[in-house]
């Protein structure tokens, strides 16, 4: 720590005699132009000029300098603003100087050979969760998208208790693991971590998410957690943490009215439905609990409900999609699944391109308000240079820009609606 301090003092004193230079260059262009206008002659007038010129290169050269030498003092300072914040073992909930960073900033964690990033965890509200195949989560989404900061792909190696899981951190069998596992447990095996919140954690917490989800490491000094910890307090990914931890809010089934609700229609009107869920969905290659929560979403599993908009049935199909997917009864339980997953088949299609871990985020936002909207929103974010097939980009996109299309607001409740009740009924199933 001293020496990255010592390196700052070192630049600071460069910095000073680099404007002391440039501010020198420029008292001697002022008294070369007072004598150039006091003196006609020709000859003068040119040796004058000449100086100028001079002059003027060496101010030229000193402001490039001295704009390099503050470049240098400001990526030295953010260099000791977060070796103080990984410095305790282990960082808990500190409040960090955010820093800005450009892409690229962290390729200093991938070691030549490294094409991995290993990531040890345990199922949770706020780590990941599994849901046949593909995996997601608050803490899972953030790991991911860190991991392609490095160019480098993540592999989640799950394990049945956050102990084994920091464990293997400690063995070396993982680079980093994602728990909420307390301080005294993380510093019994001697790891360092830093808080996903980067000491905001009101921003998790409002979204009934564990204020105390952390990344740990083997060791606070290292390359992989020195970026880590720059990557999570960075001013605009602060931002982004935040609108993704609005996405995995974790409260709408905390509620005691909205609970007794979906348990009364997965006890009462699901089993009704169950067979025609399961048979529709493997015709469809669908896991047959995403149409489940899809039809909770969209009806409550009522099959005669319409809408004020004069949609209709278990899974409230348009007029026109319905005669699209050959449905001719839209209150018709059996040909309303079957609508339904027929619909979403064809939108899984559309984004093929997107991975598979996002895909059905974009196919249940195209469900709502239309492909098309969706496809816009991927057009913005291109223009913006924004990687279009990520979730978590589209999602940010309709934060900020809901003021001004209600229908993003709507979206943006209908996807993480259908995420906390898929969730919900995997867990149930599971439990049982």
């Amino acid at each position: 720590m001293q020496r990255i301090t010592d390196s700052v003092v070192d630049v600071a004193k460069e910095a000073q005699q680099t404007a002391e230079q440039v501010a020198t260059a420029t008292n001697s262009n002022s008294q070369s132009s007072s004598s150039q206008s006091k003196n006609g002659e020709s000859n003068e007038c040119l040796n004058s000029q000449s100086t100028l010129n001079s002059q003027s290169t060496l101010k030229s050269r000193s402001a490039v300098k001295l704009r390099s030498v503050k470049s240098r003092l400001l990526s030295t300072s953010t260099a000791v603003i977060s070796g103080m914040f990984m410095l305790a073992l282990p960082v808990e909930s500190q409040t960090s100087t955010p820093t800005d960073h450009n892409d690229g900033e962290y390729a200093d964690a991938q070691t030549a050979e490294a094409d991995t990033l290993t990531l040890a965890s345990v199922q949770g509200d706020s780590t990941y969760f599994a849901i046949d195949g593909f995996e997601h989560g608050f803490g899972y989404d953030l790991a991911r998208n860190y991991a392609n900061s490095l160019n480098v792909k993540l592999v989640l190696k799950d394990y049945k208790s956050e102990e084994e899981a920091l464990r293997a951190v400690k063995l070396g069998e993982a680079d980093m693991a994602l728990t909420t596992a307390s301080t005294k447990m993380k510093s019994n095996l001697s790891l360092s971590s830093i808080n996903l919140s980067c000491g905001r954690d009101a921003n998790l917490t409002e979204n009934g998410l564990h204020p105390k989800v952390s990344w740990s490491f083997s060791n606070s000094q290292t390359r992989l957690a020195r970026s880590a910890s720059r990557y999570l307090c960075d001013s605009q990914q602060l931002q982004h943490t935040a609108k993704l931890a609005r996405f995995y809010n974790q409260n709408l089934l905390r509620d005691a009215y909205n609970k007794m609700h979906f348990n009364k229609a997965m006890n009462e009107r699901l089993p009704n439905y169950q067979a025609s869920f399961k048979q529709v969905a493997n015709k469809y290659d669908h896991d047959w609990e995403l149409l489940v929560a899809m039809g909770y979403q969209e009806s409550h599993l009522k099959a005669n409900a319409v809408s004020r908009t004069g949609v209709q049935g278990l899974m409230m199909l348009t007029r026109d999609t319905a005669r699209e997917m050959g449905v001719y009864n839209r209150i018709d339980p059996k040909q309303s699944i079957r609508g339904g997953a027929r619909y979403l088949e064809q939108l899984k299609e559309t984004f093929a391109d997107v991975p598979k871990s996002d895909r059905i985020f974009f196919a249940l936002a195209s469900y709502n308000m239309g492909p098309y909207a969706v496809k816009r929103i991927q057009t913005e974010l291109r223009e913006q240079g924004k990687d279009d097939k990520s979730w978590a980009n589209v999602y940010a996109y309709m934060v900020d820009n809901a003021d001004e299309n209600s229908r993003y607001i709507q979206c943006m409740h209908y996807v993480t609606n259908i995420r906390s009740y898929l969730e919900k009924i995997k867990s149930d199933s599971q439990s049982a």
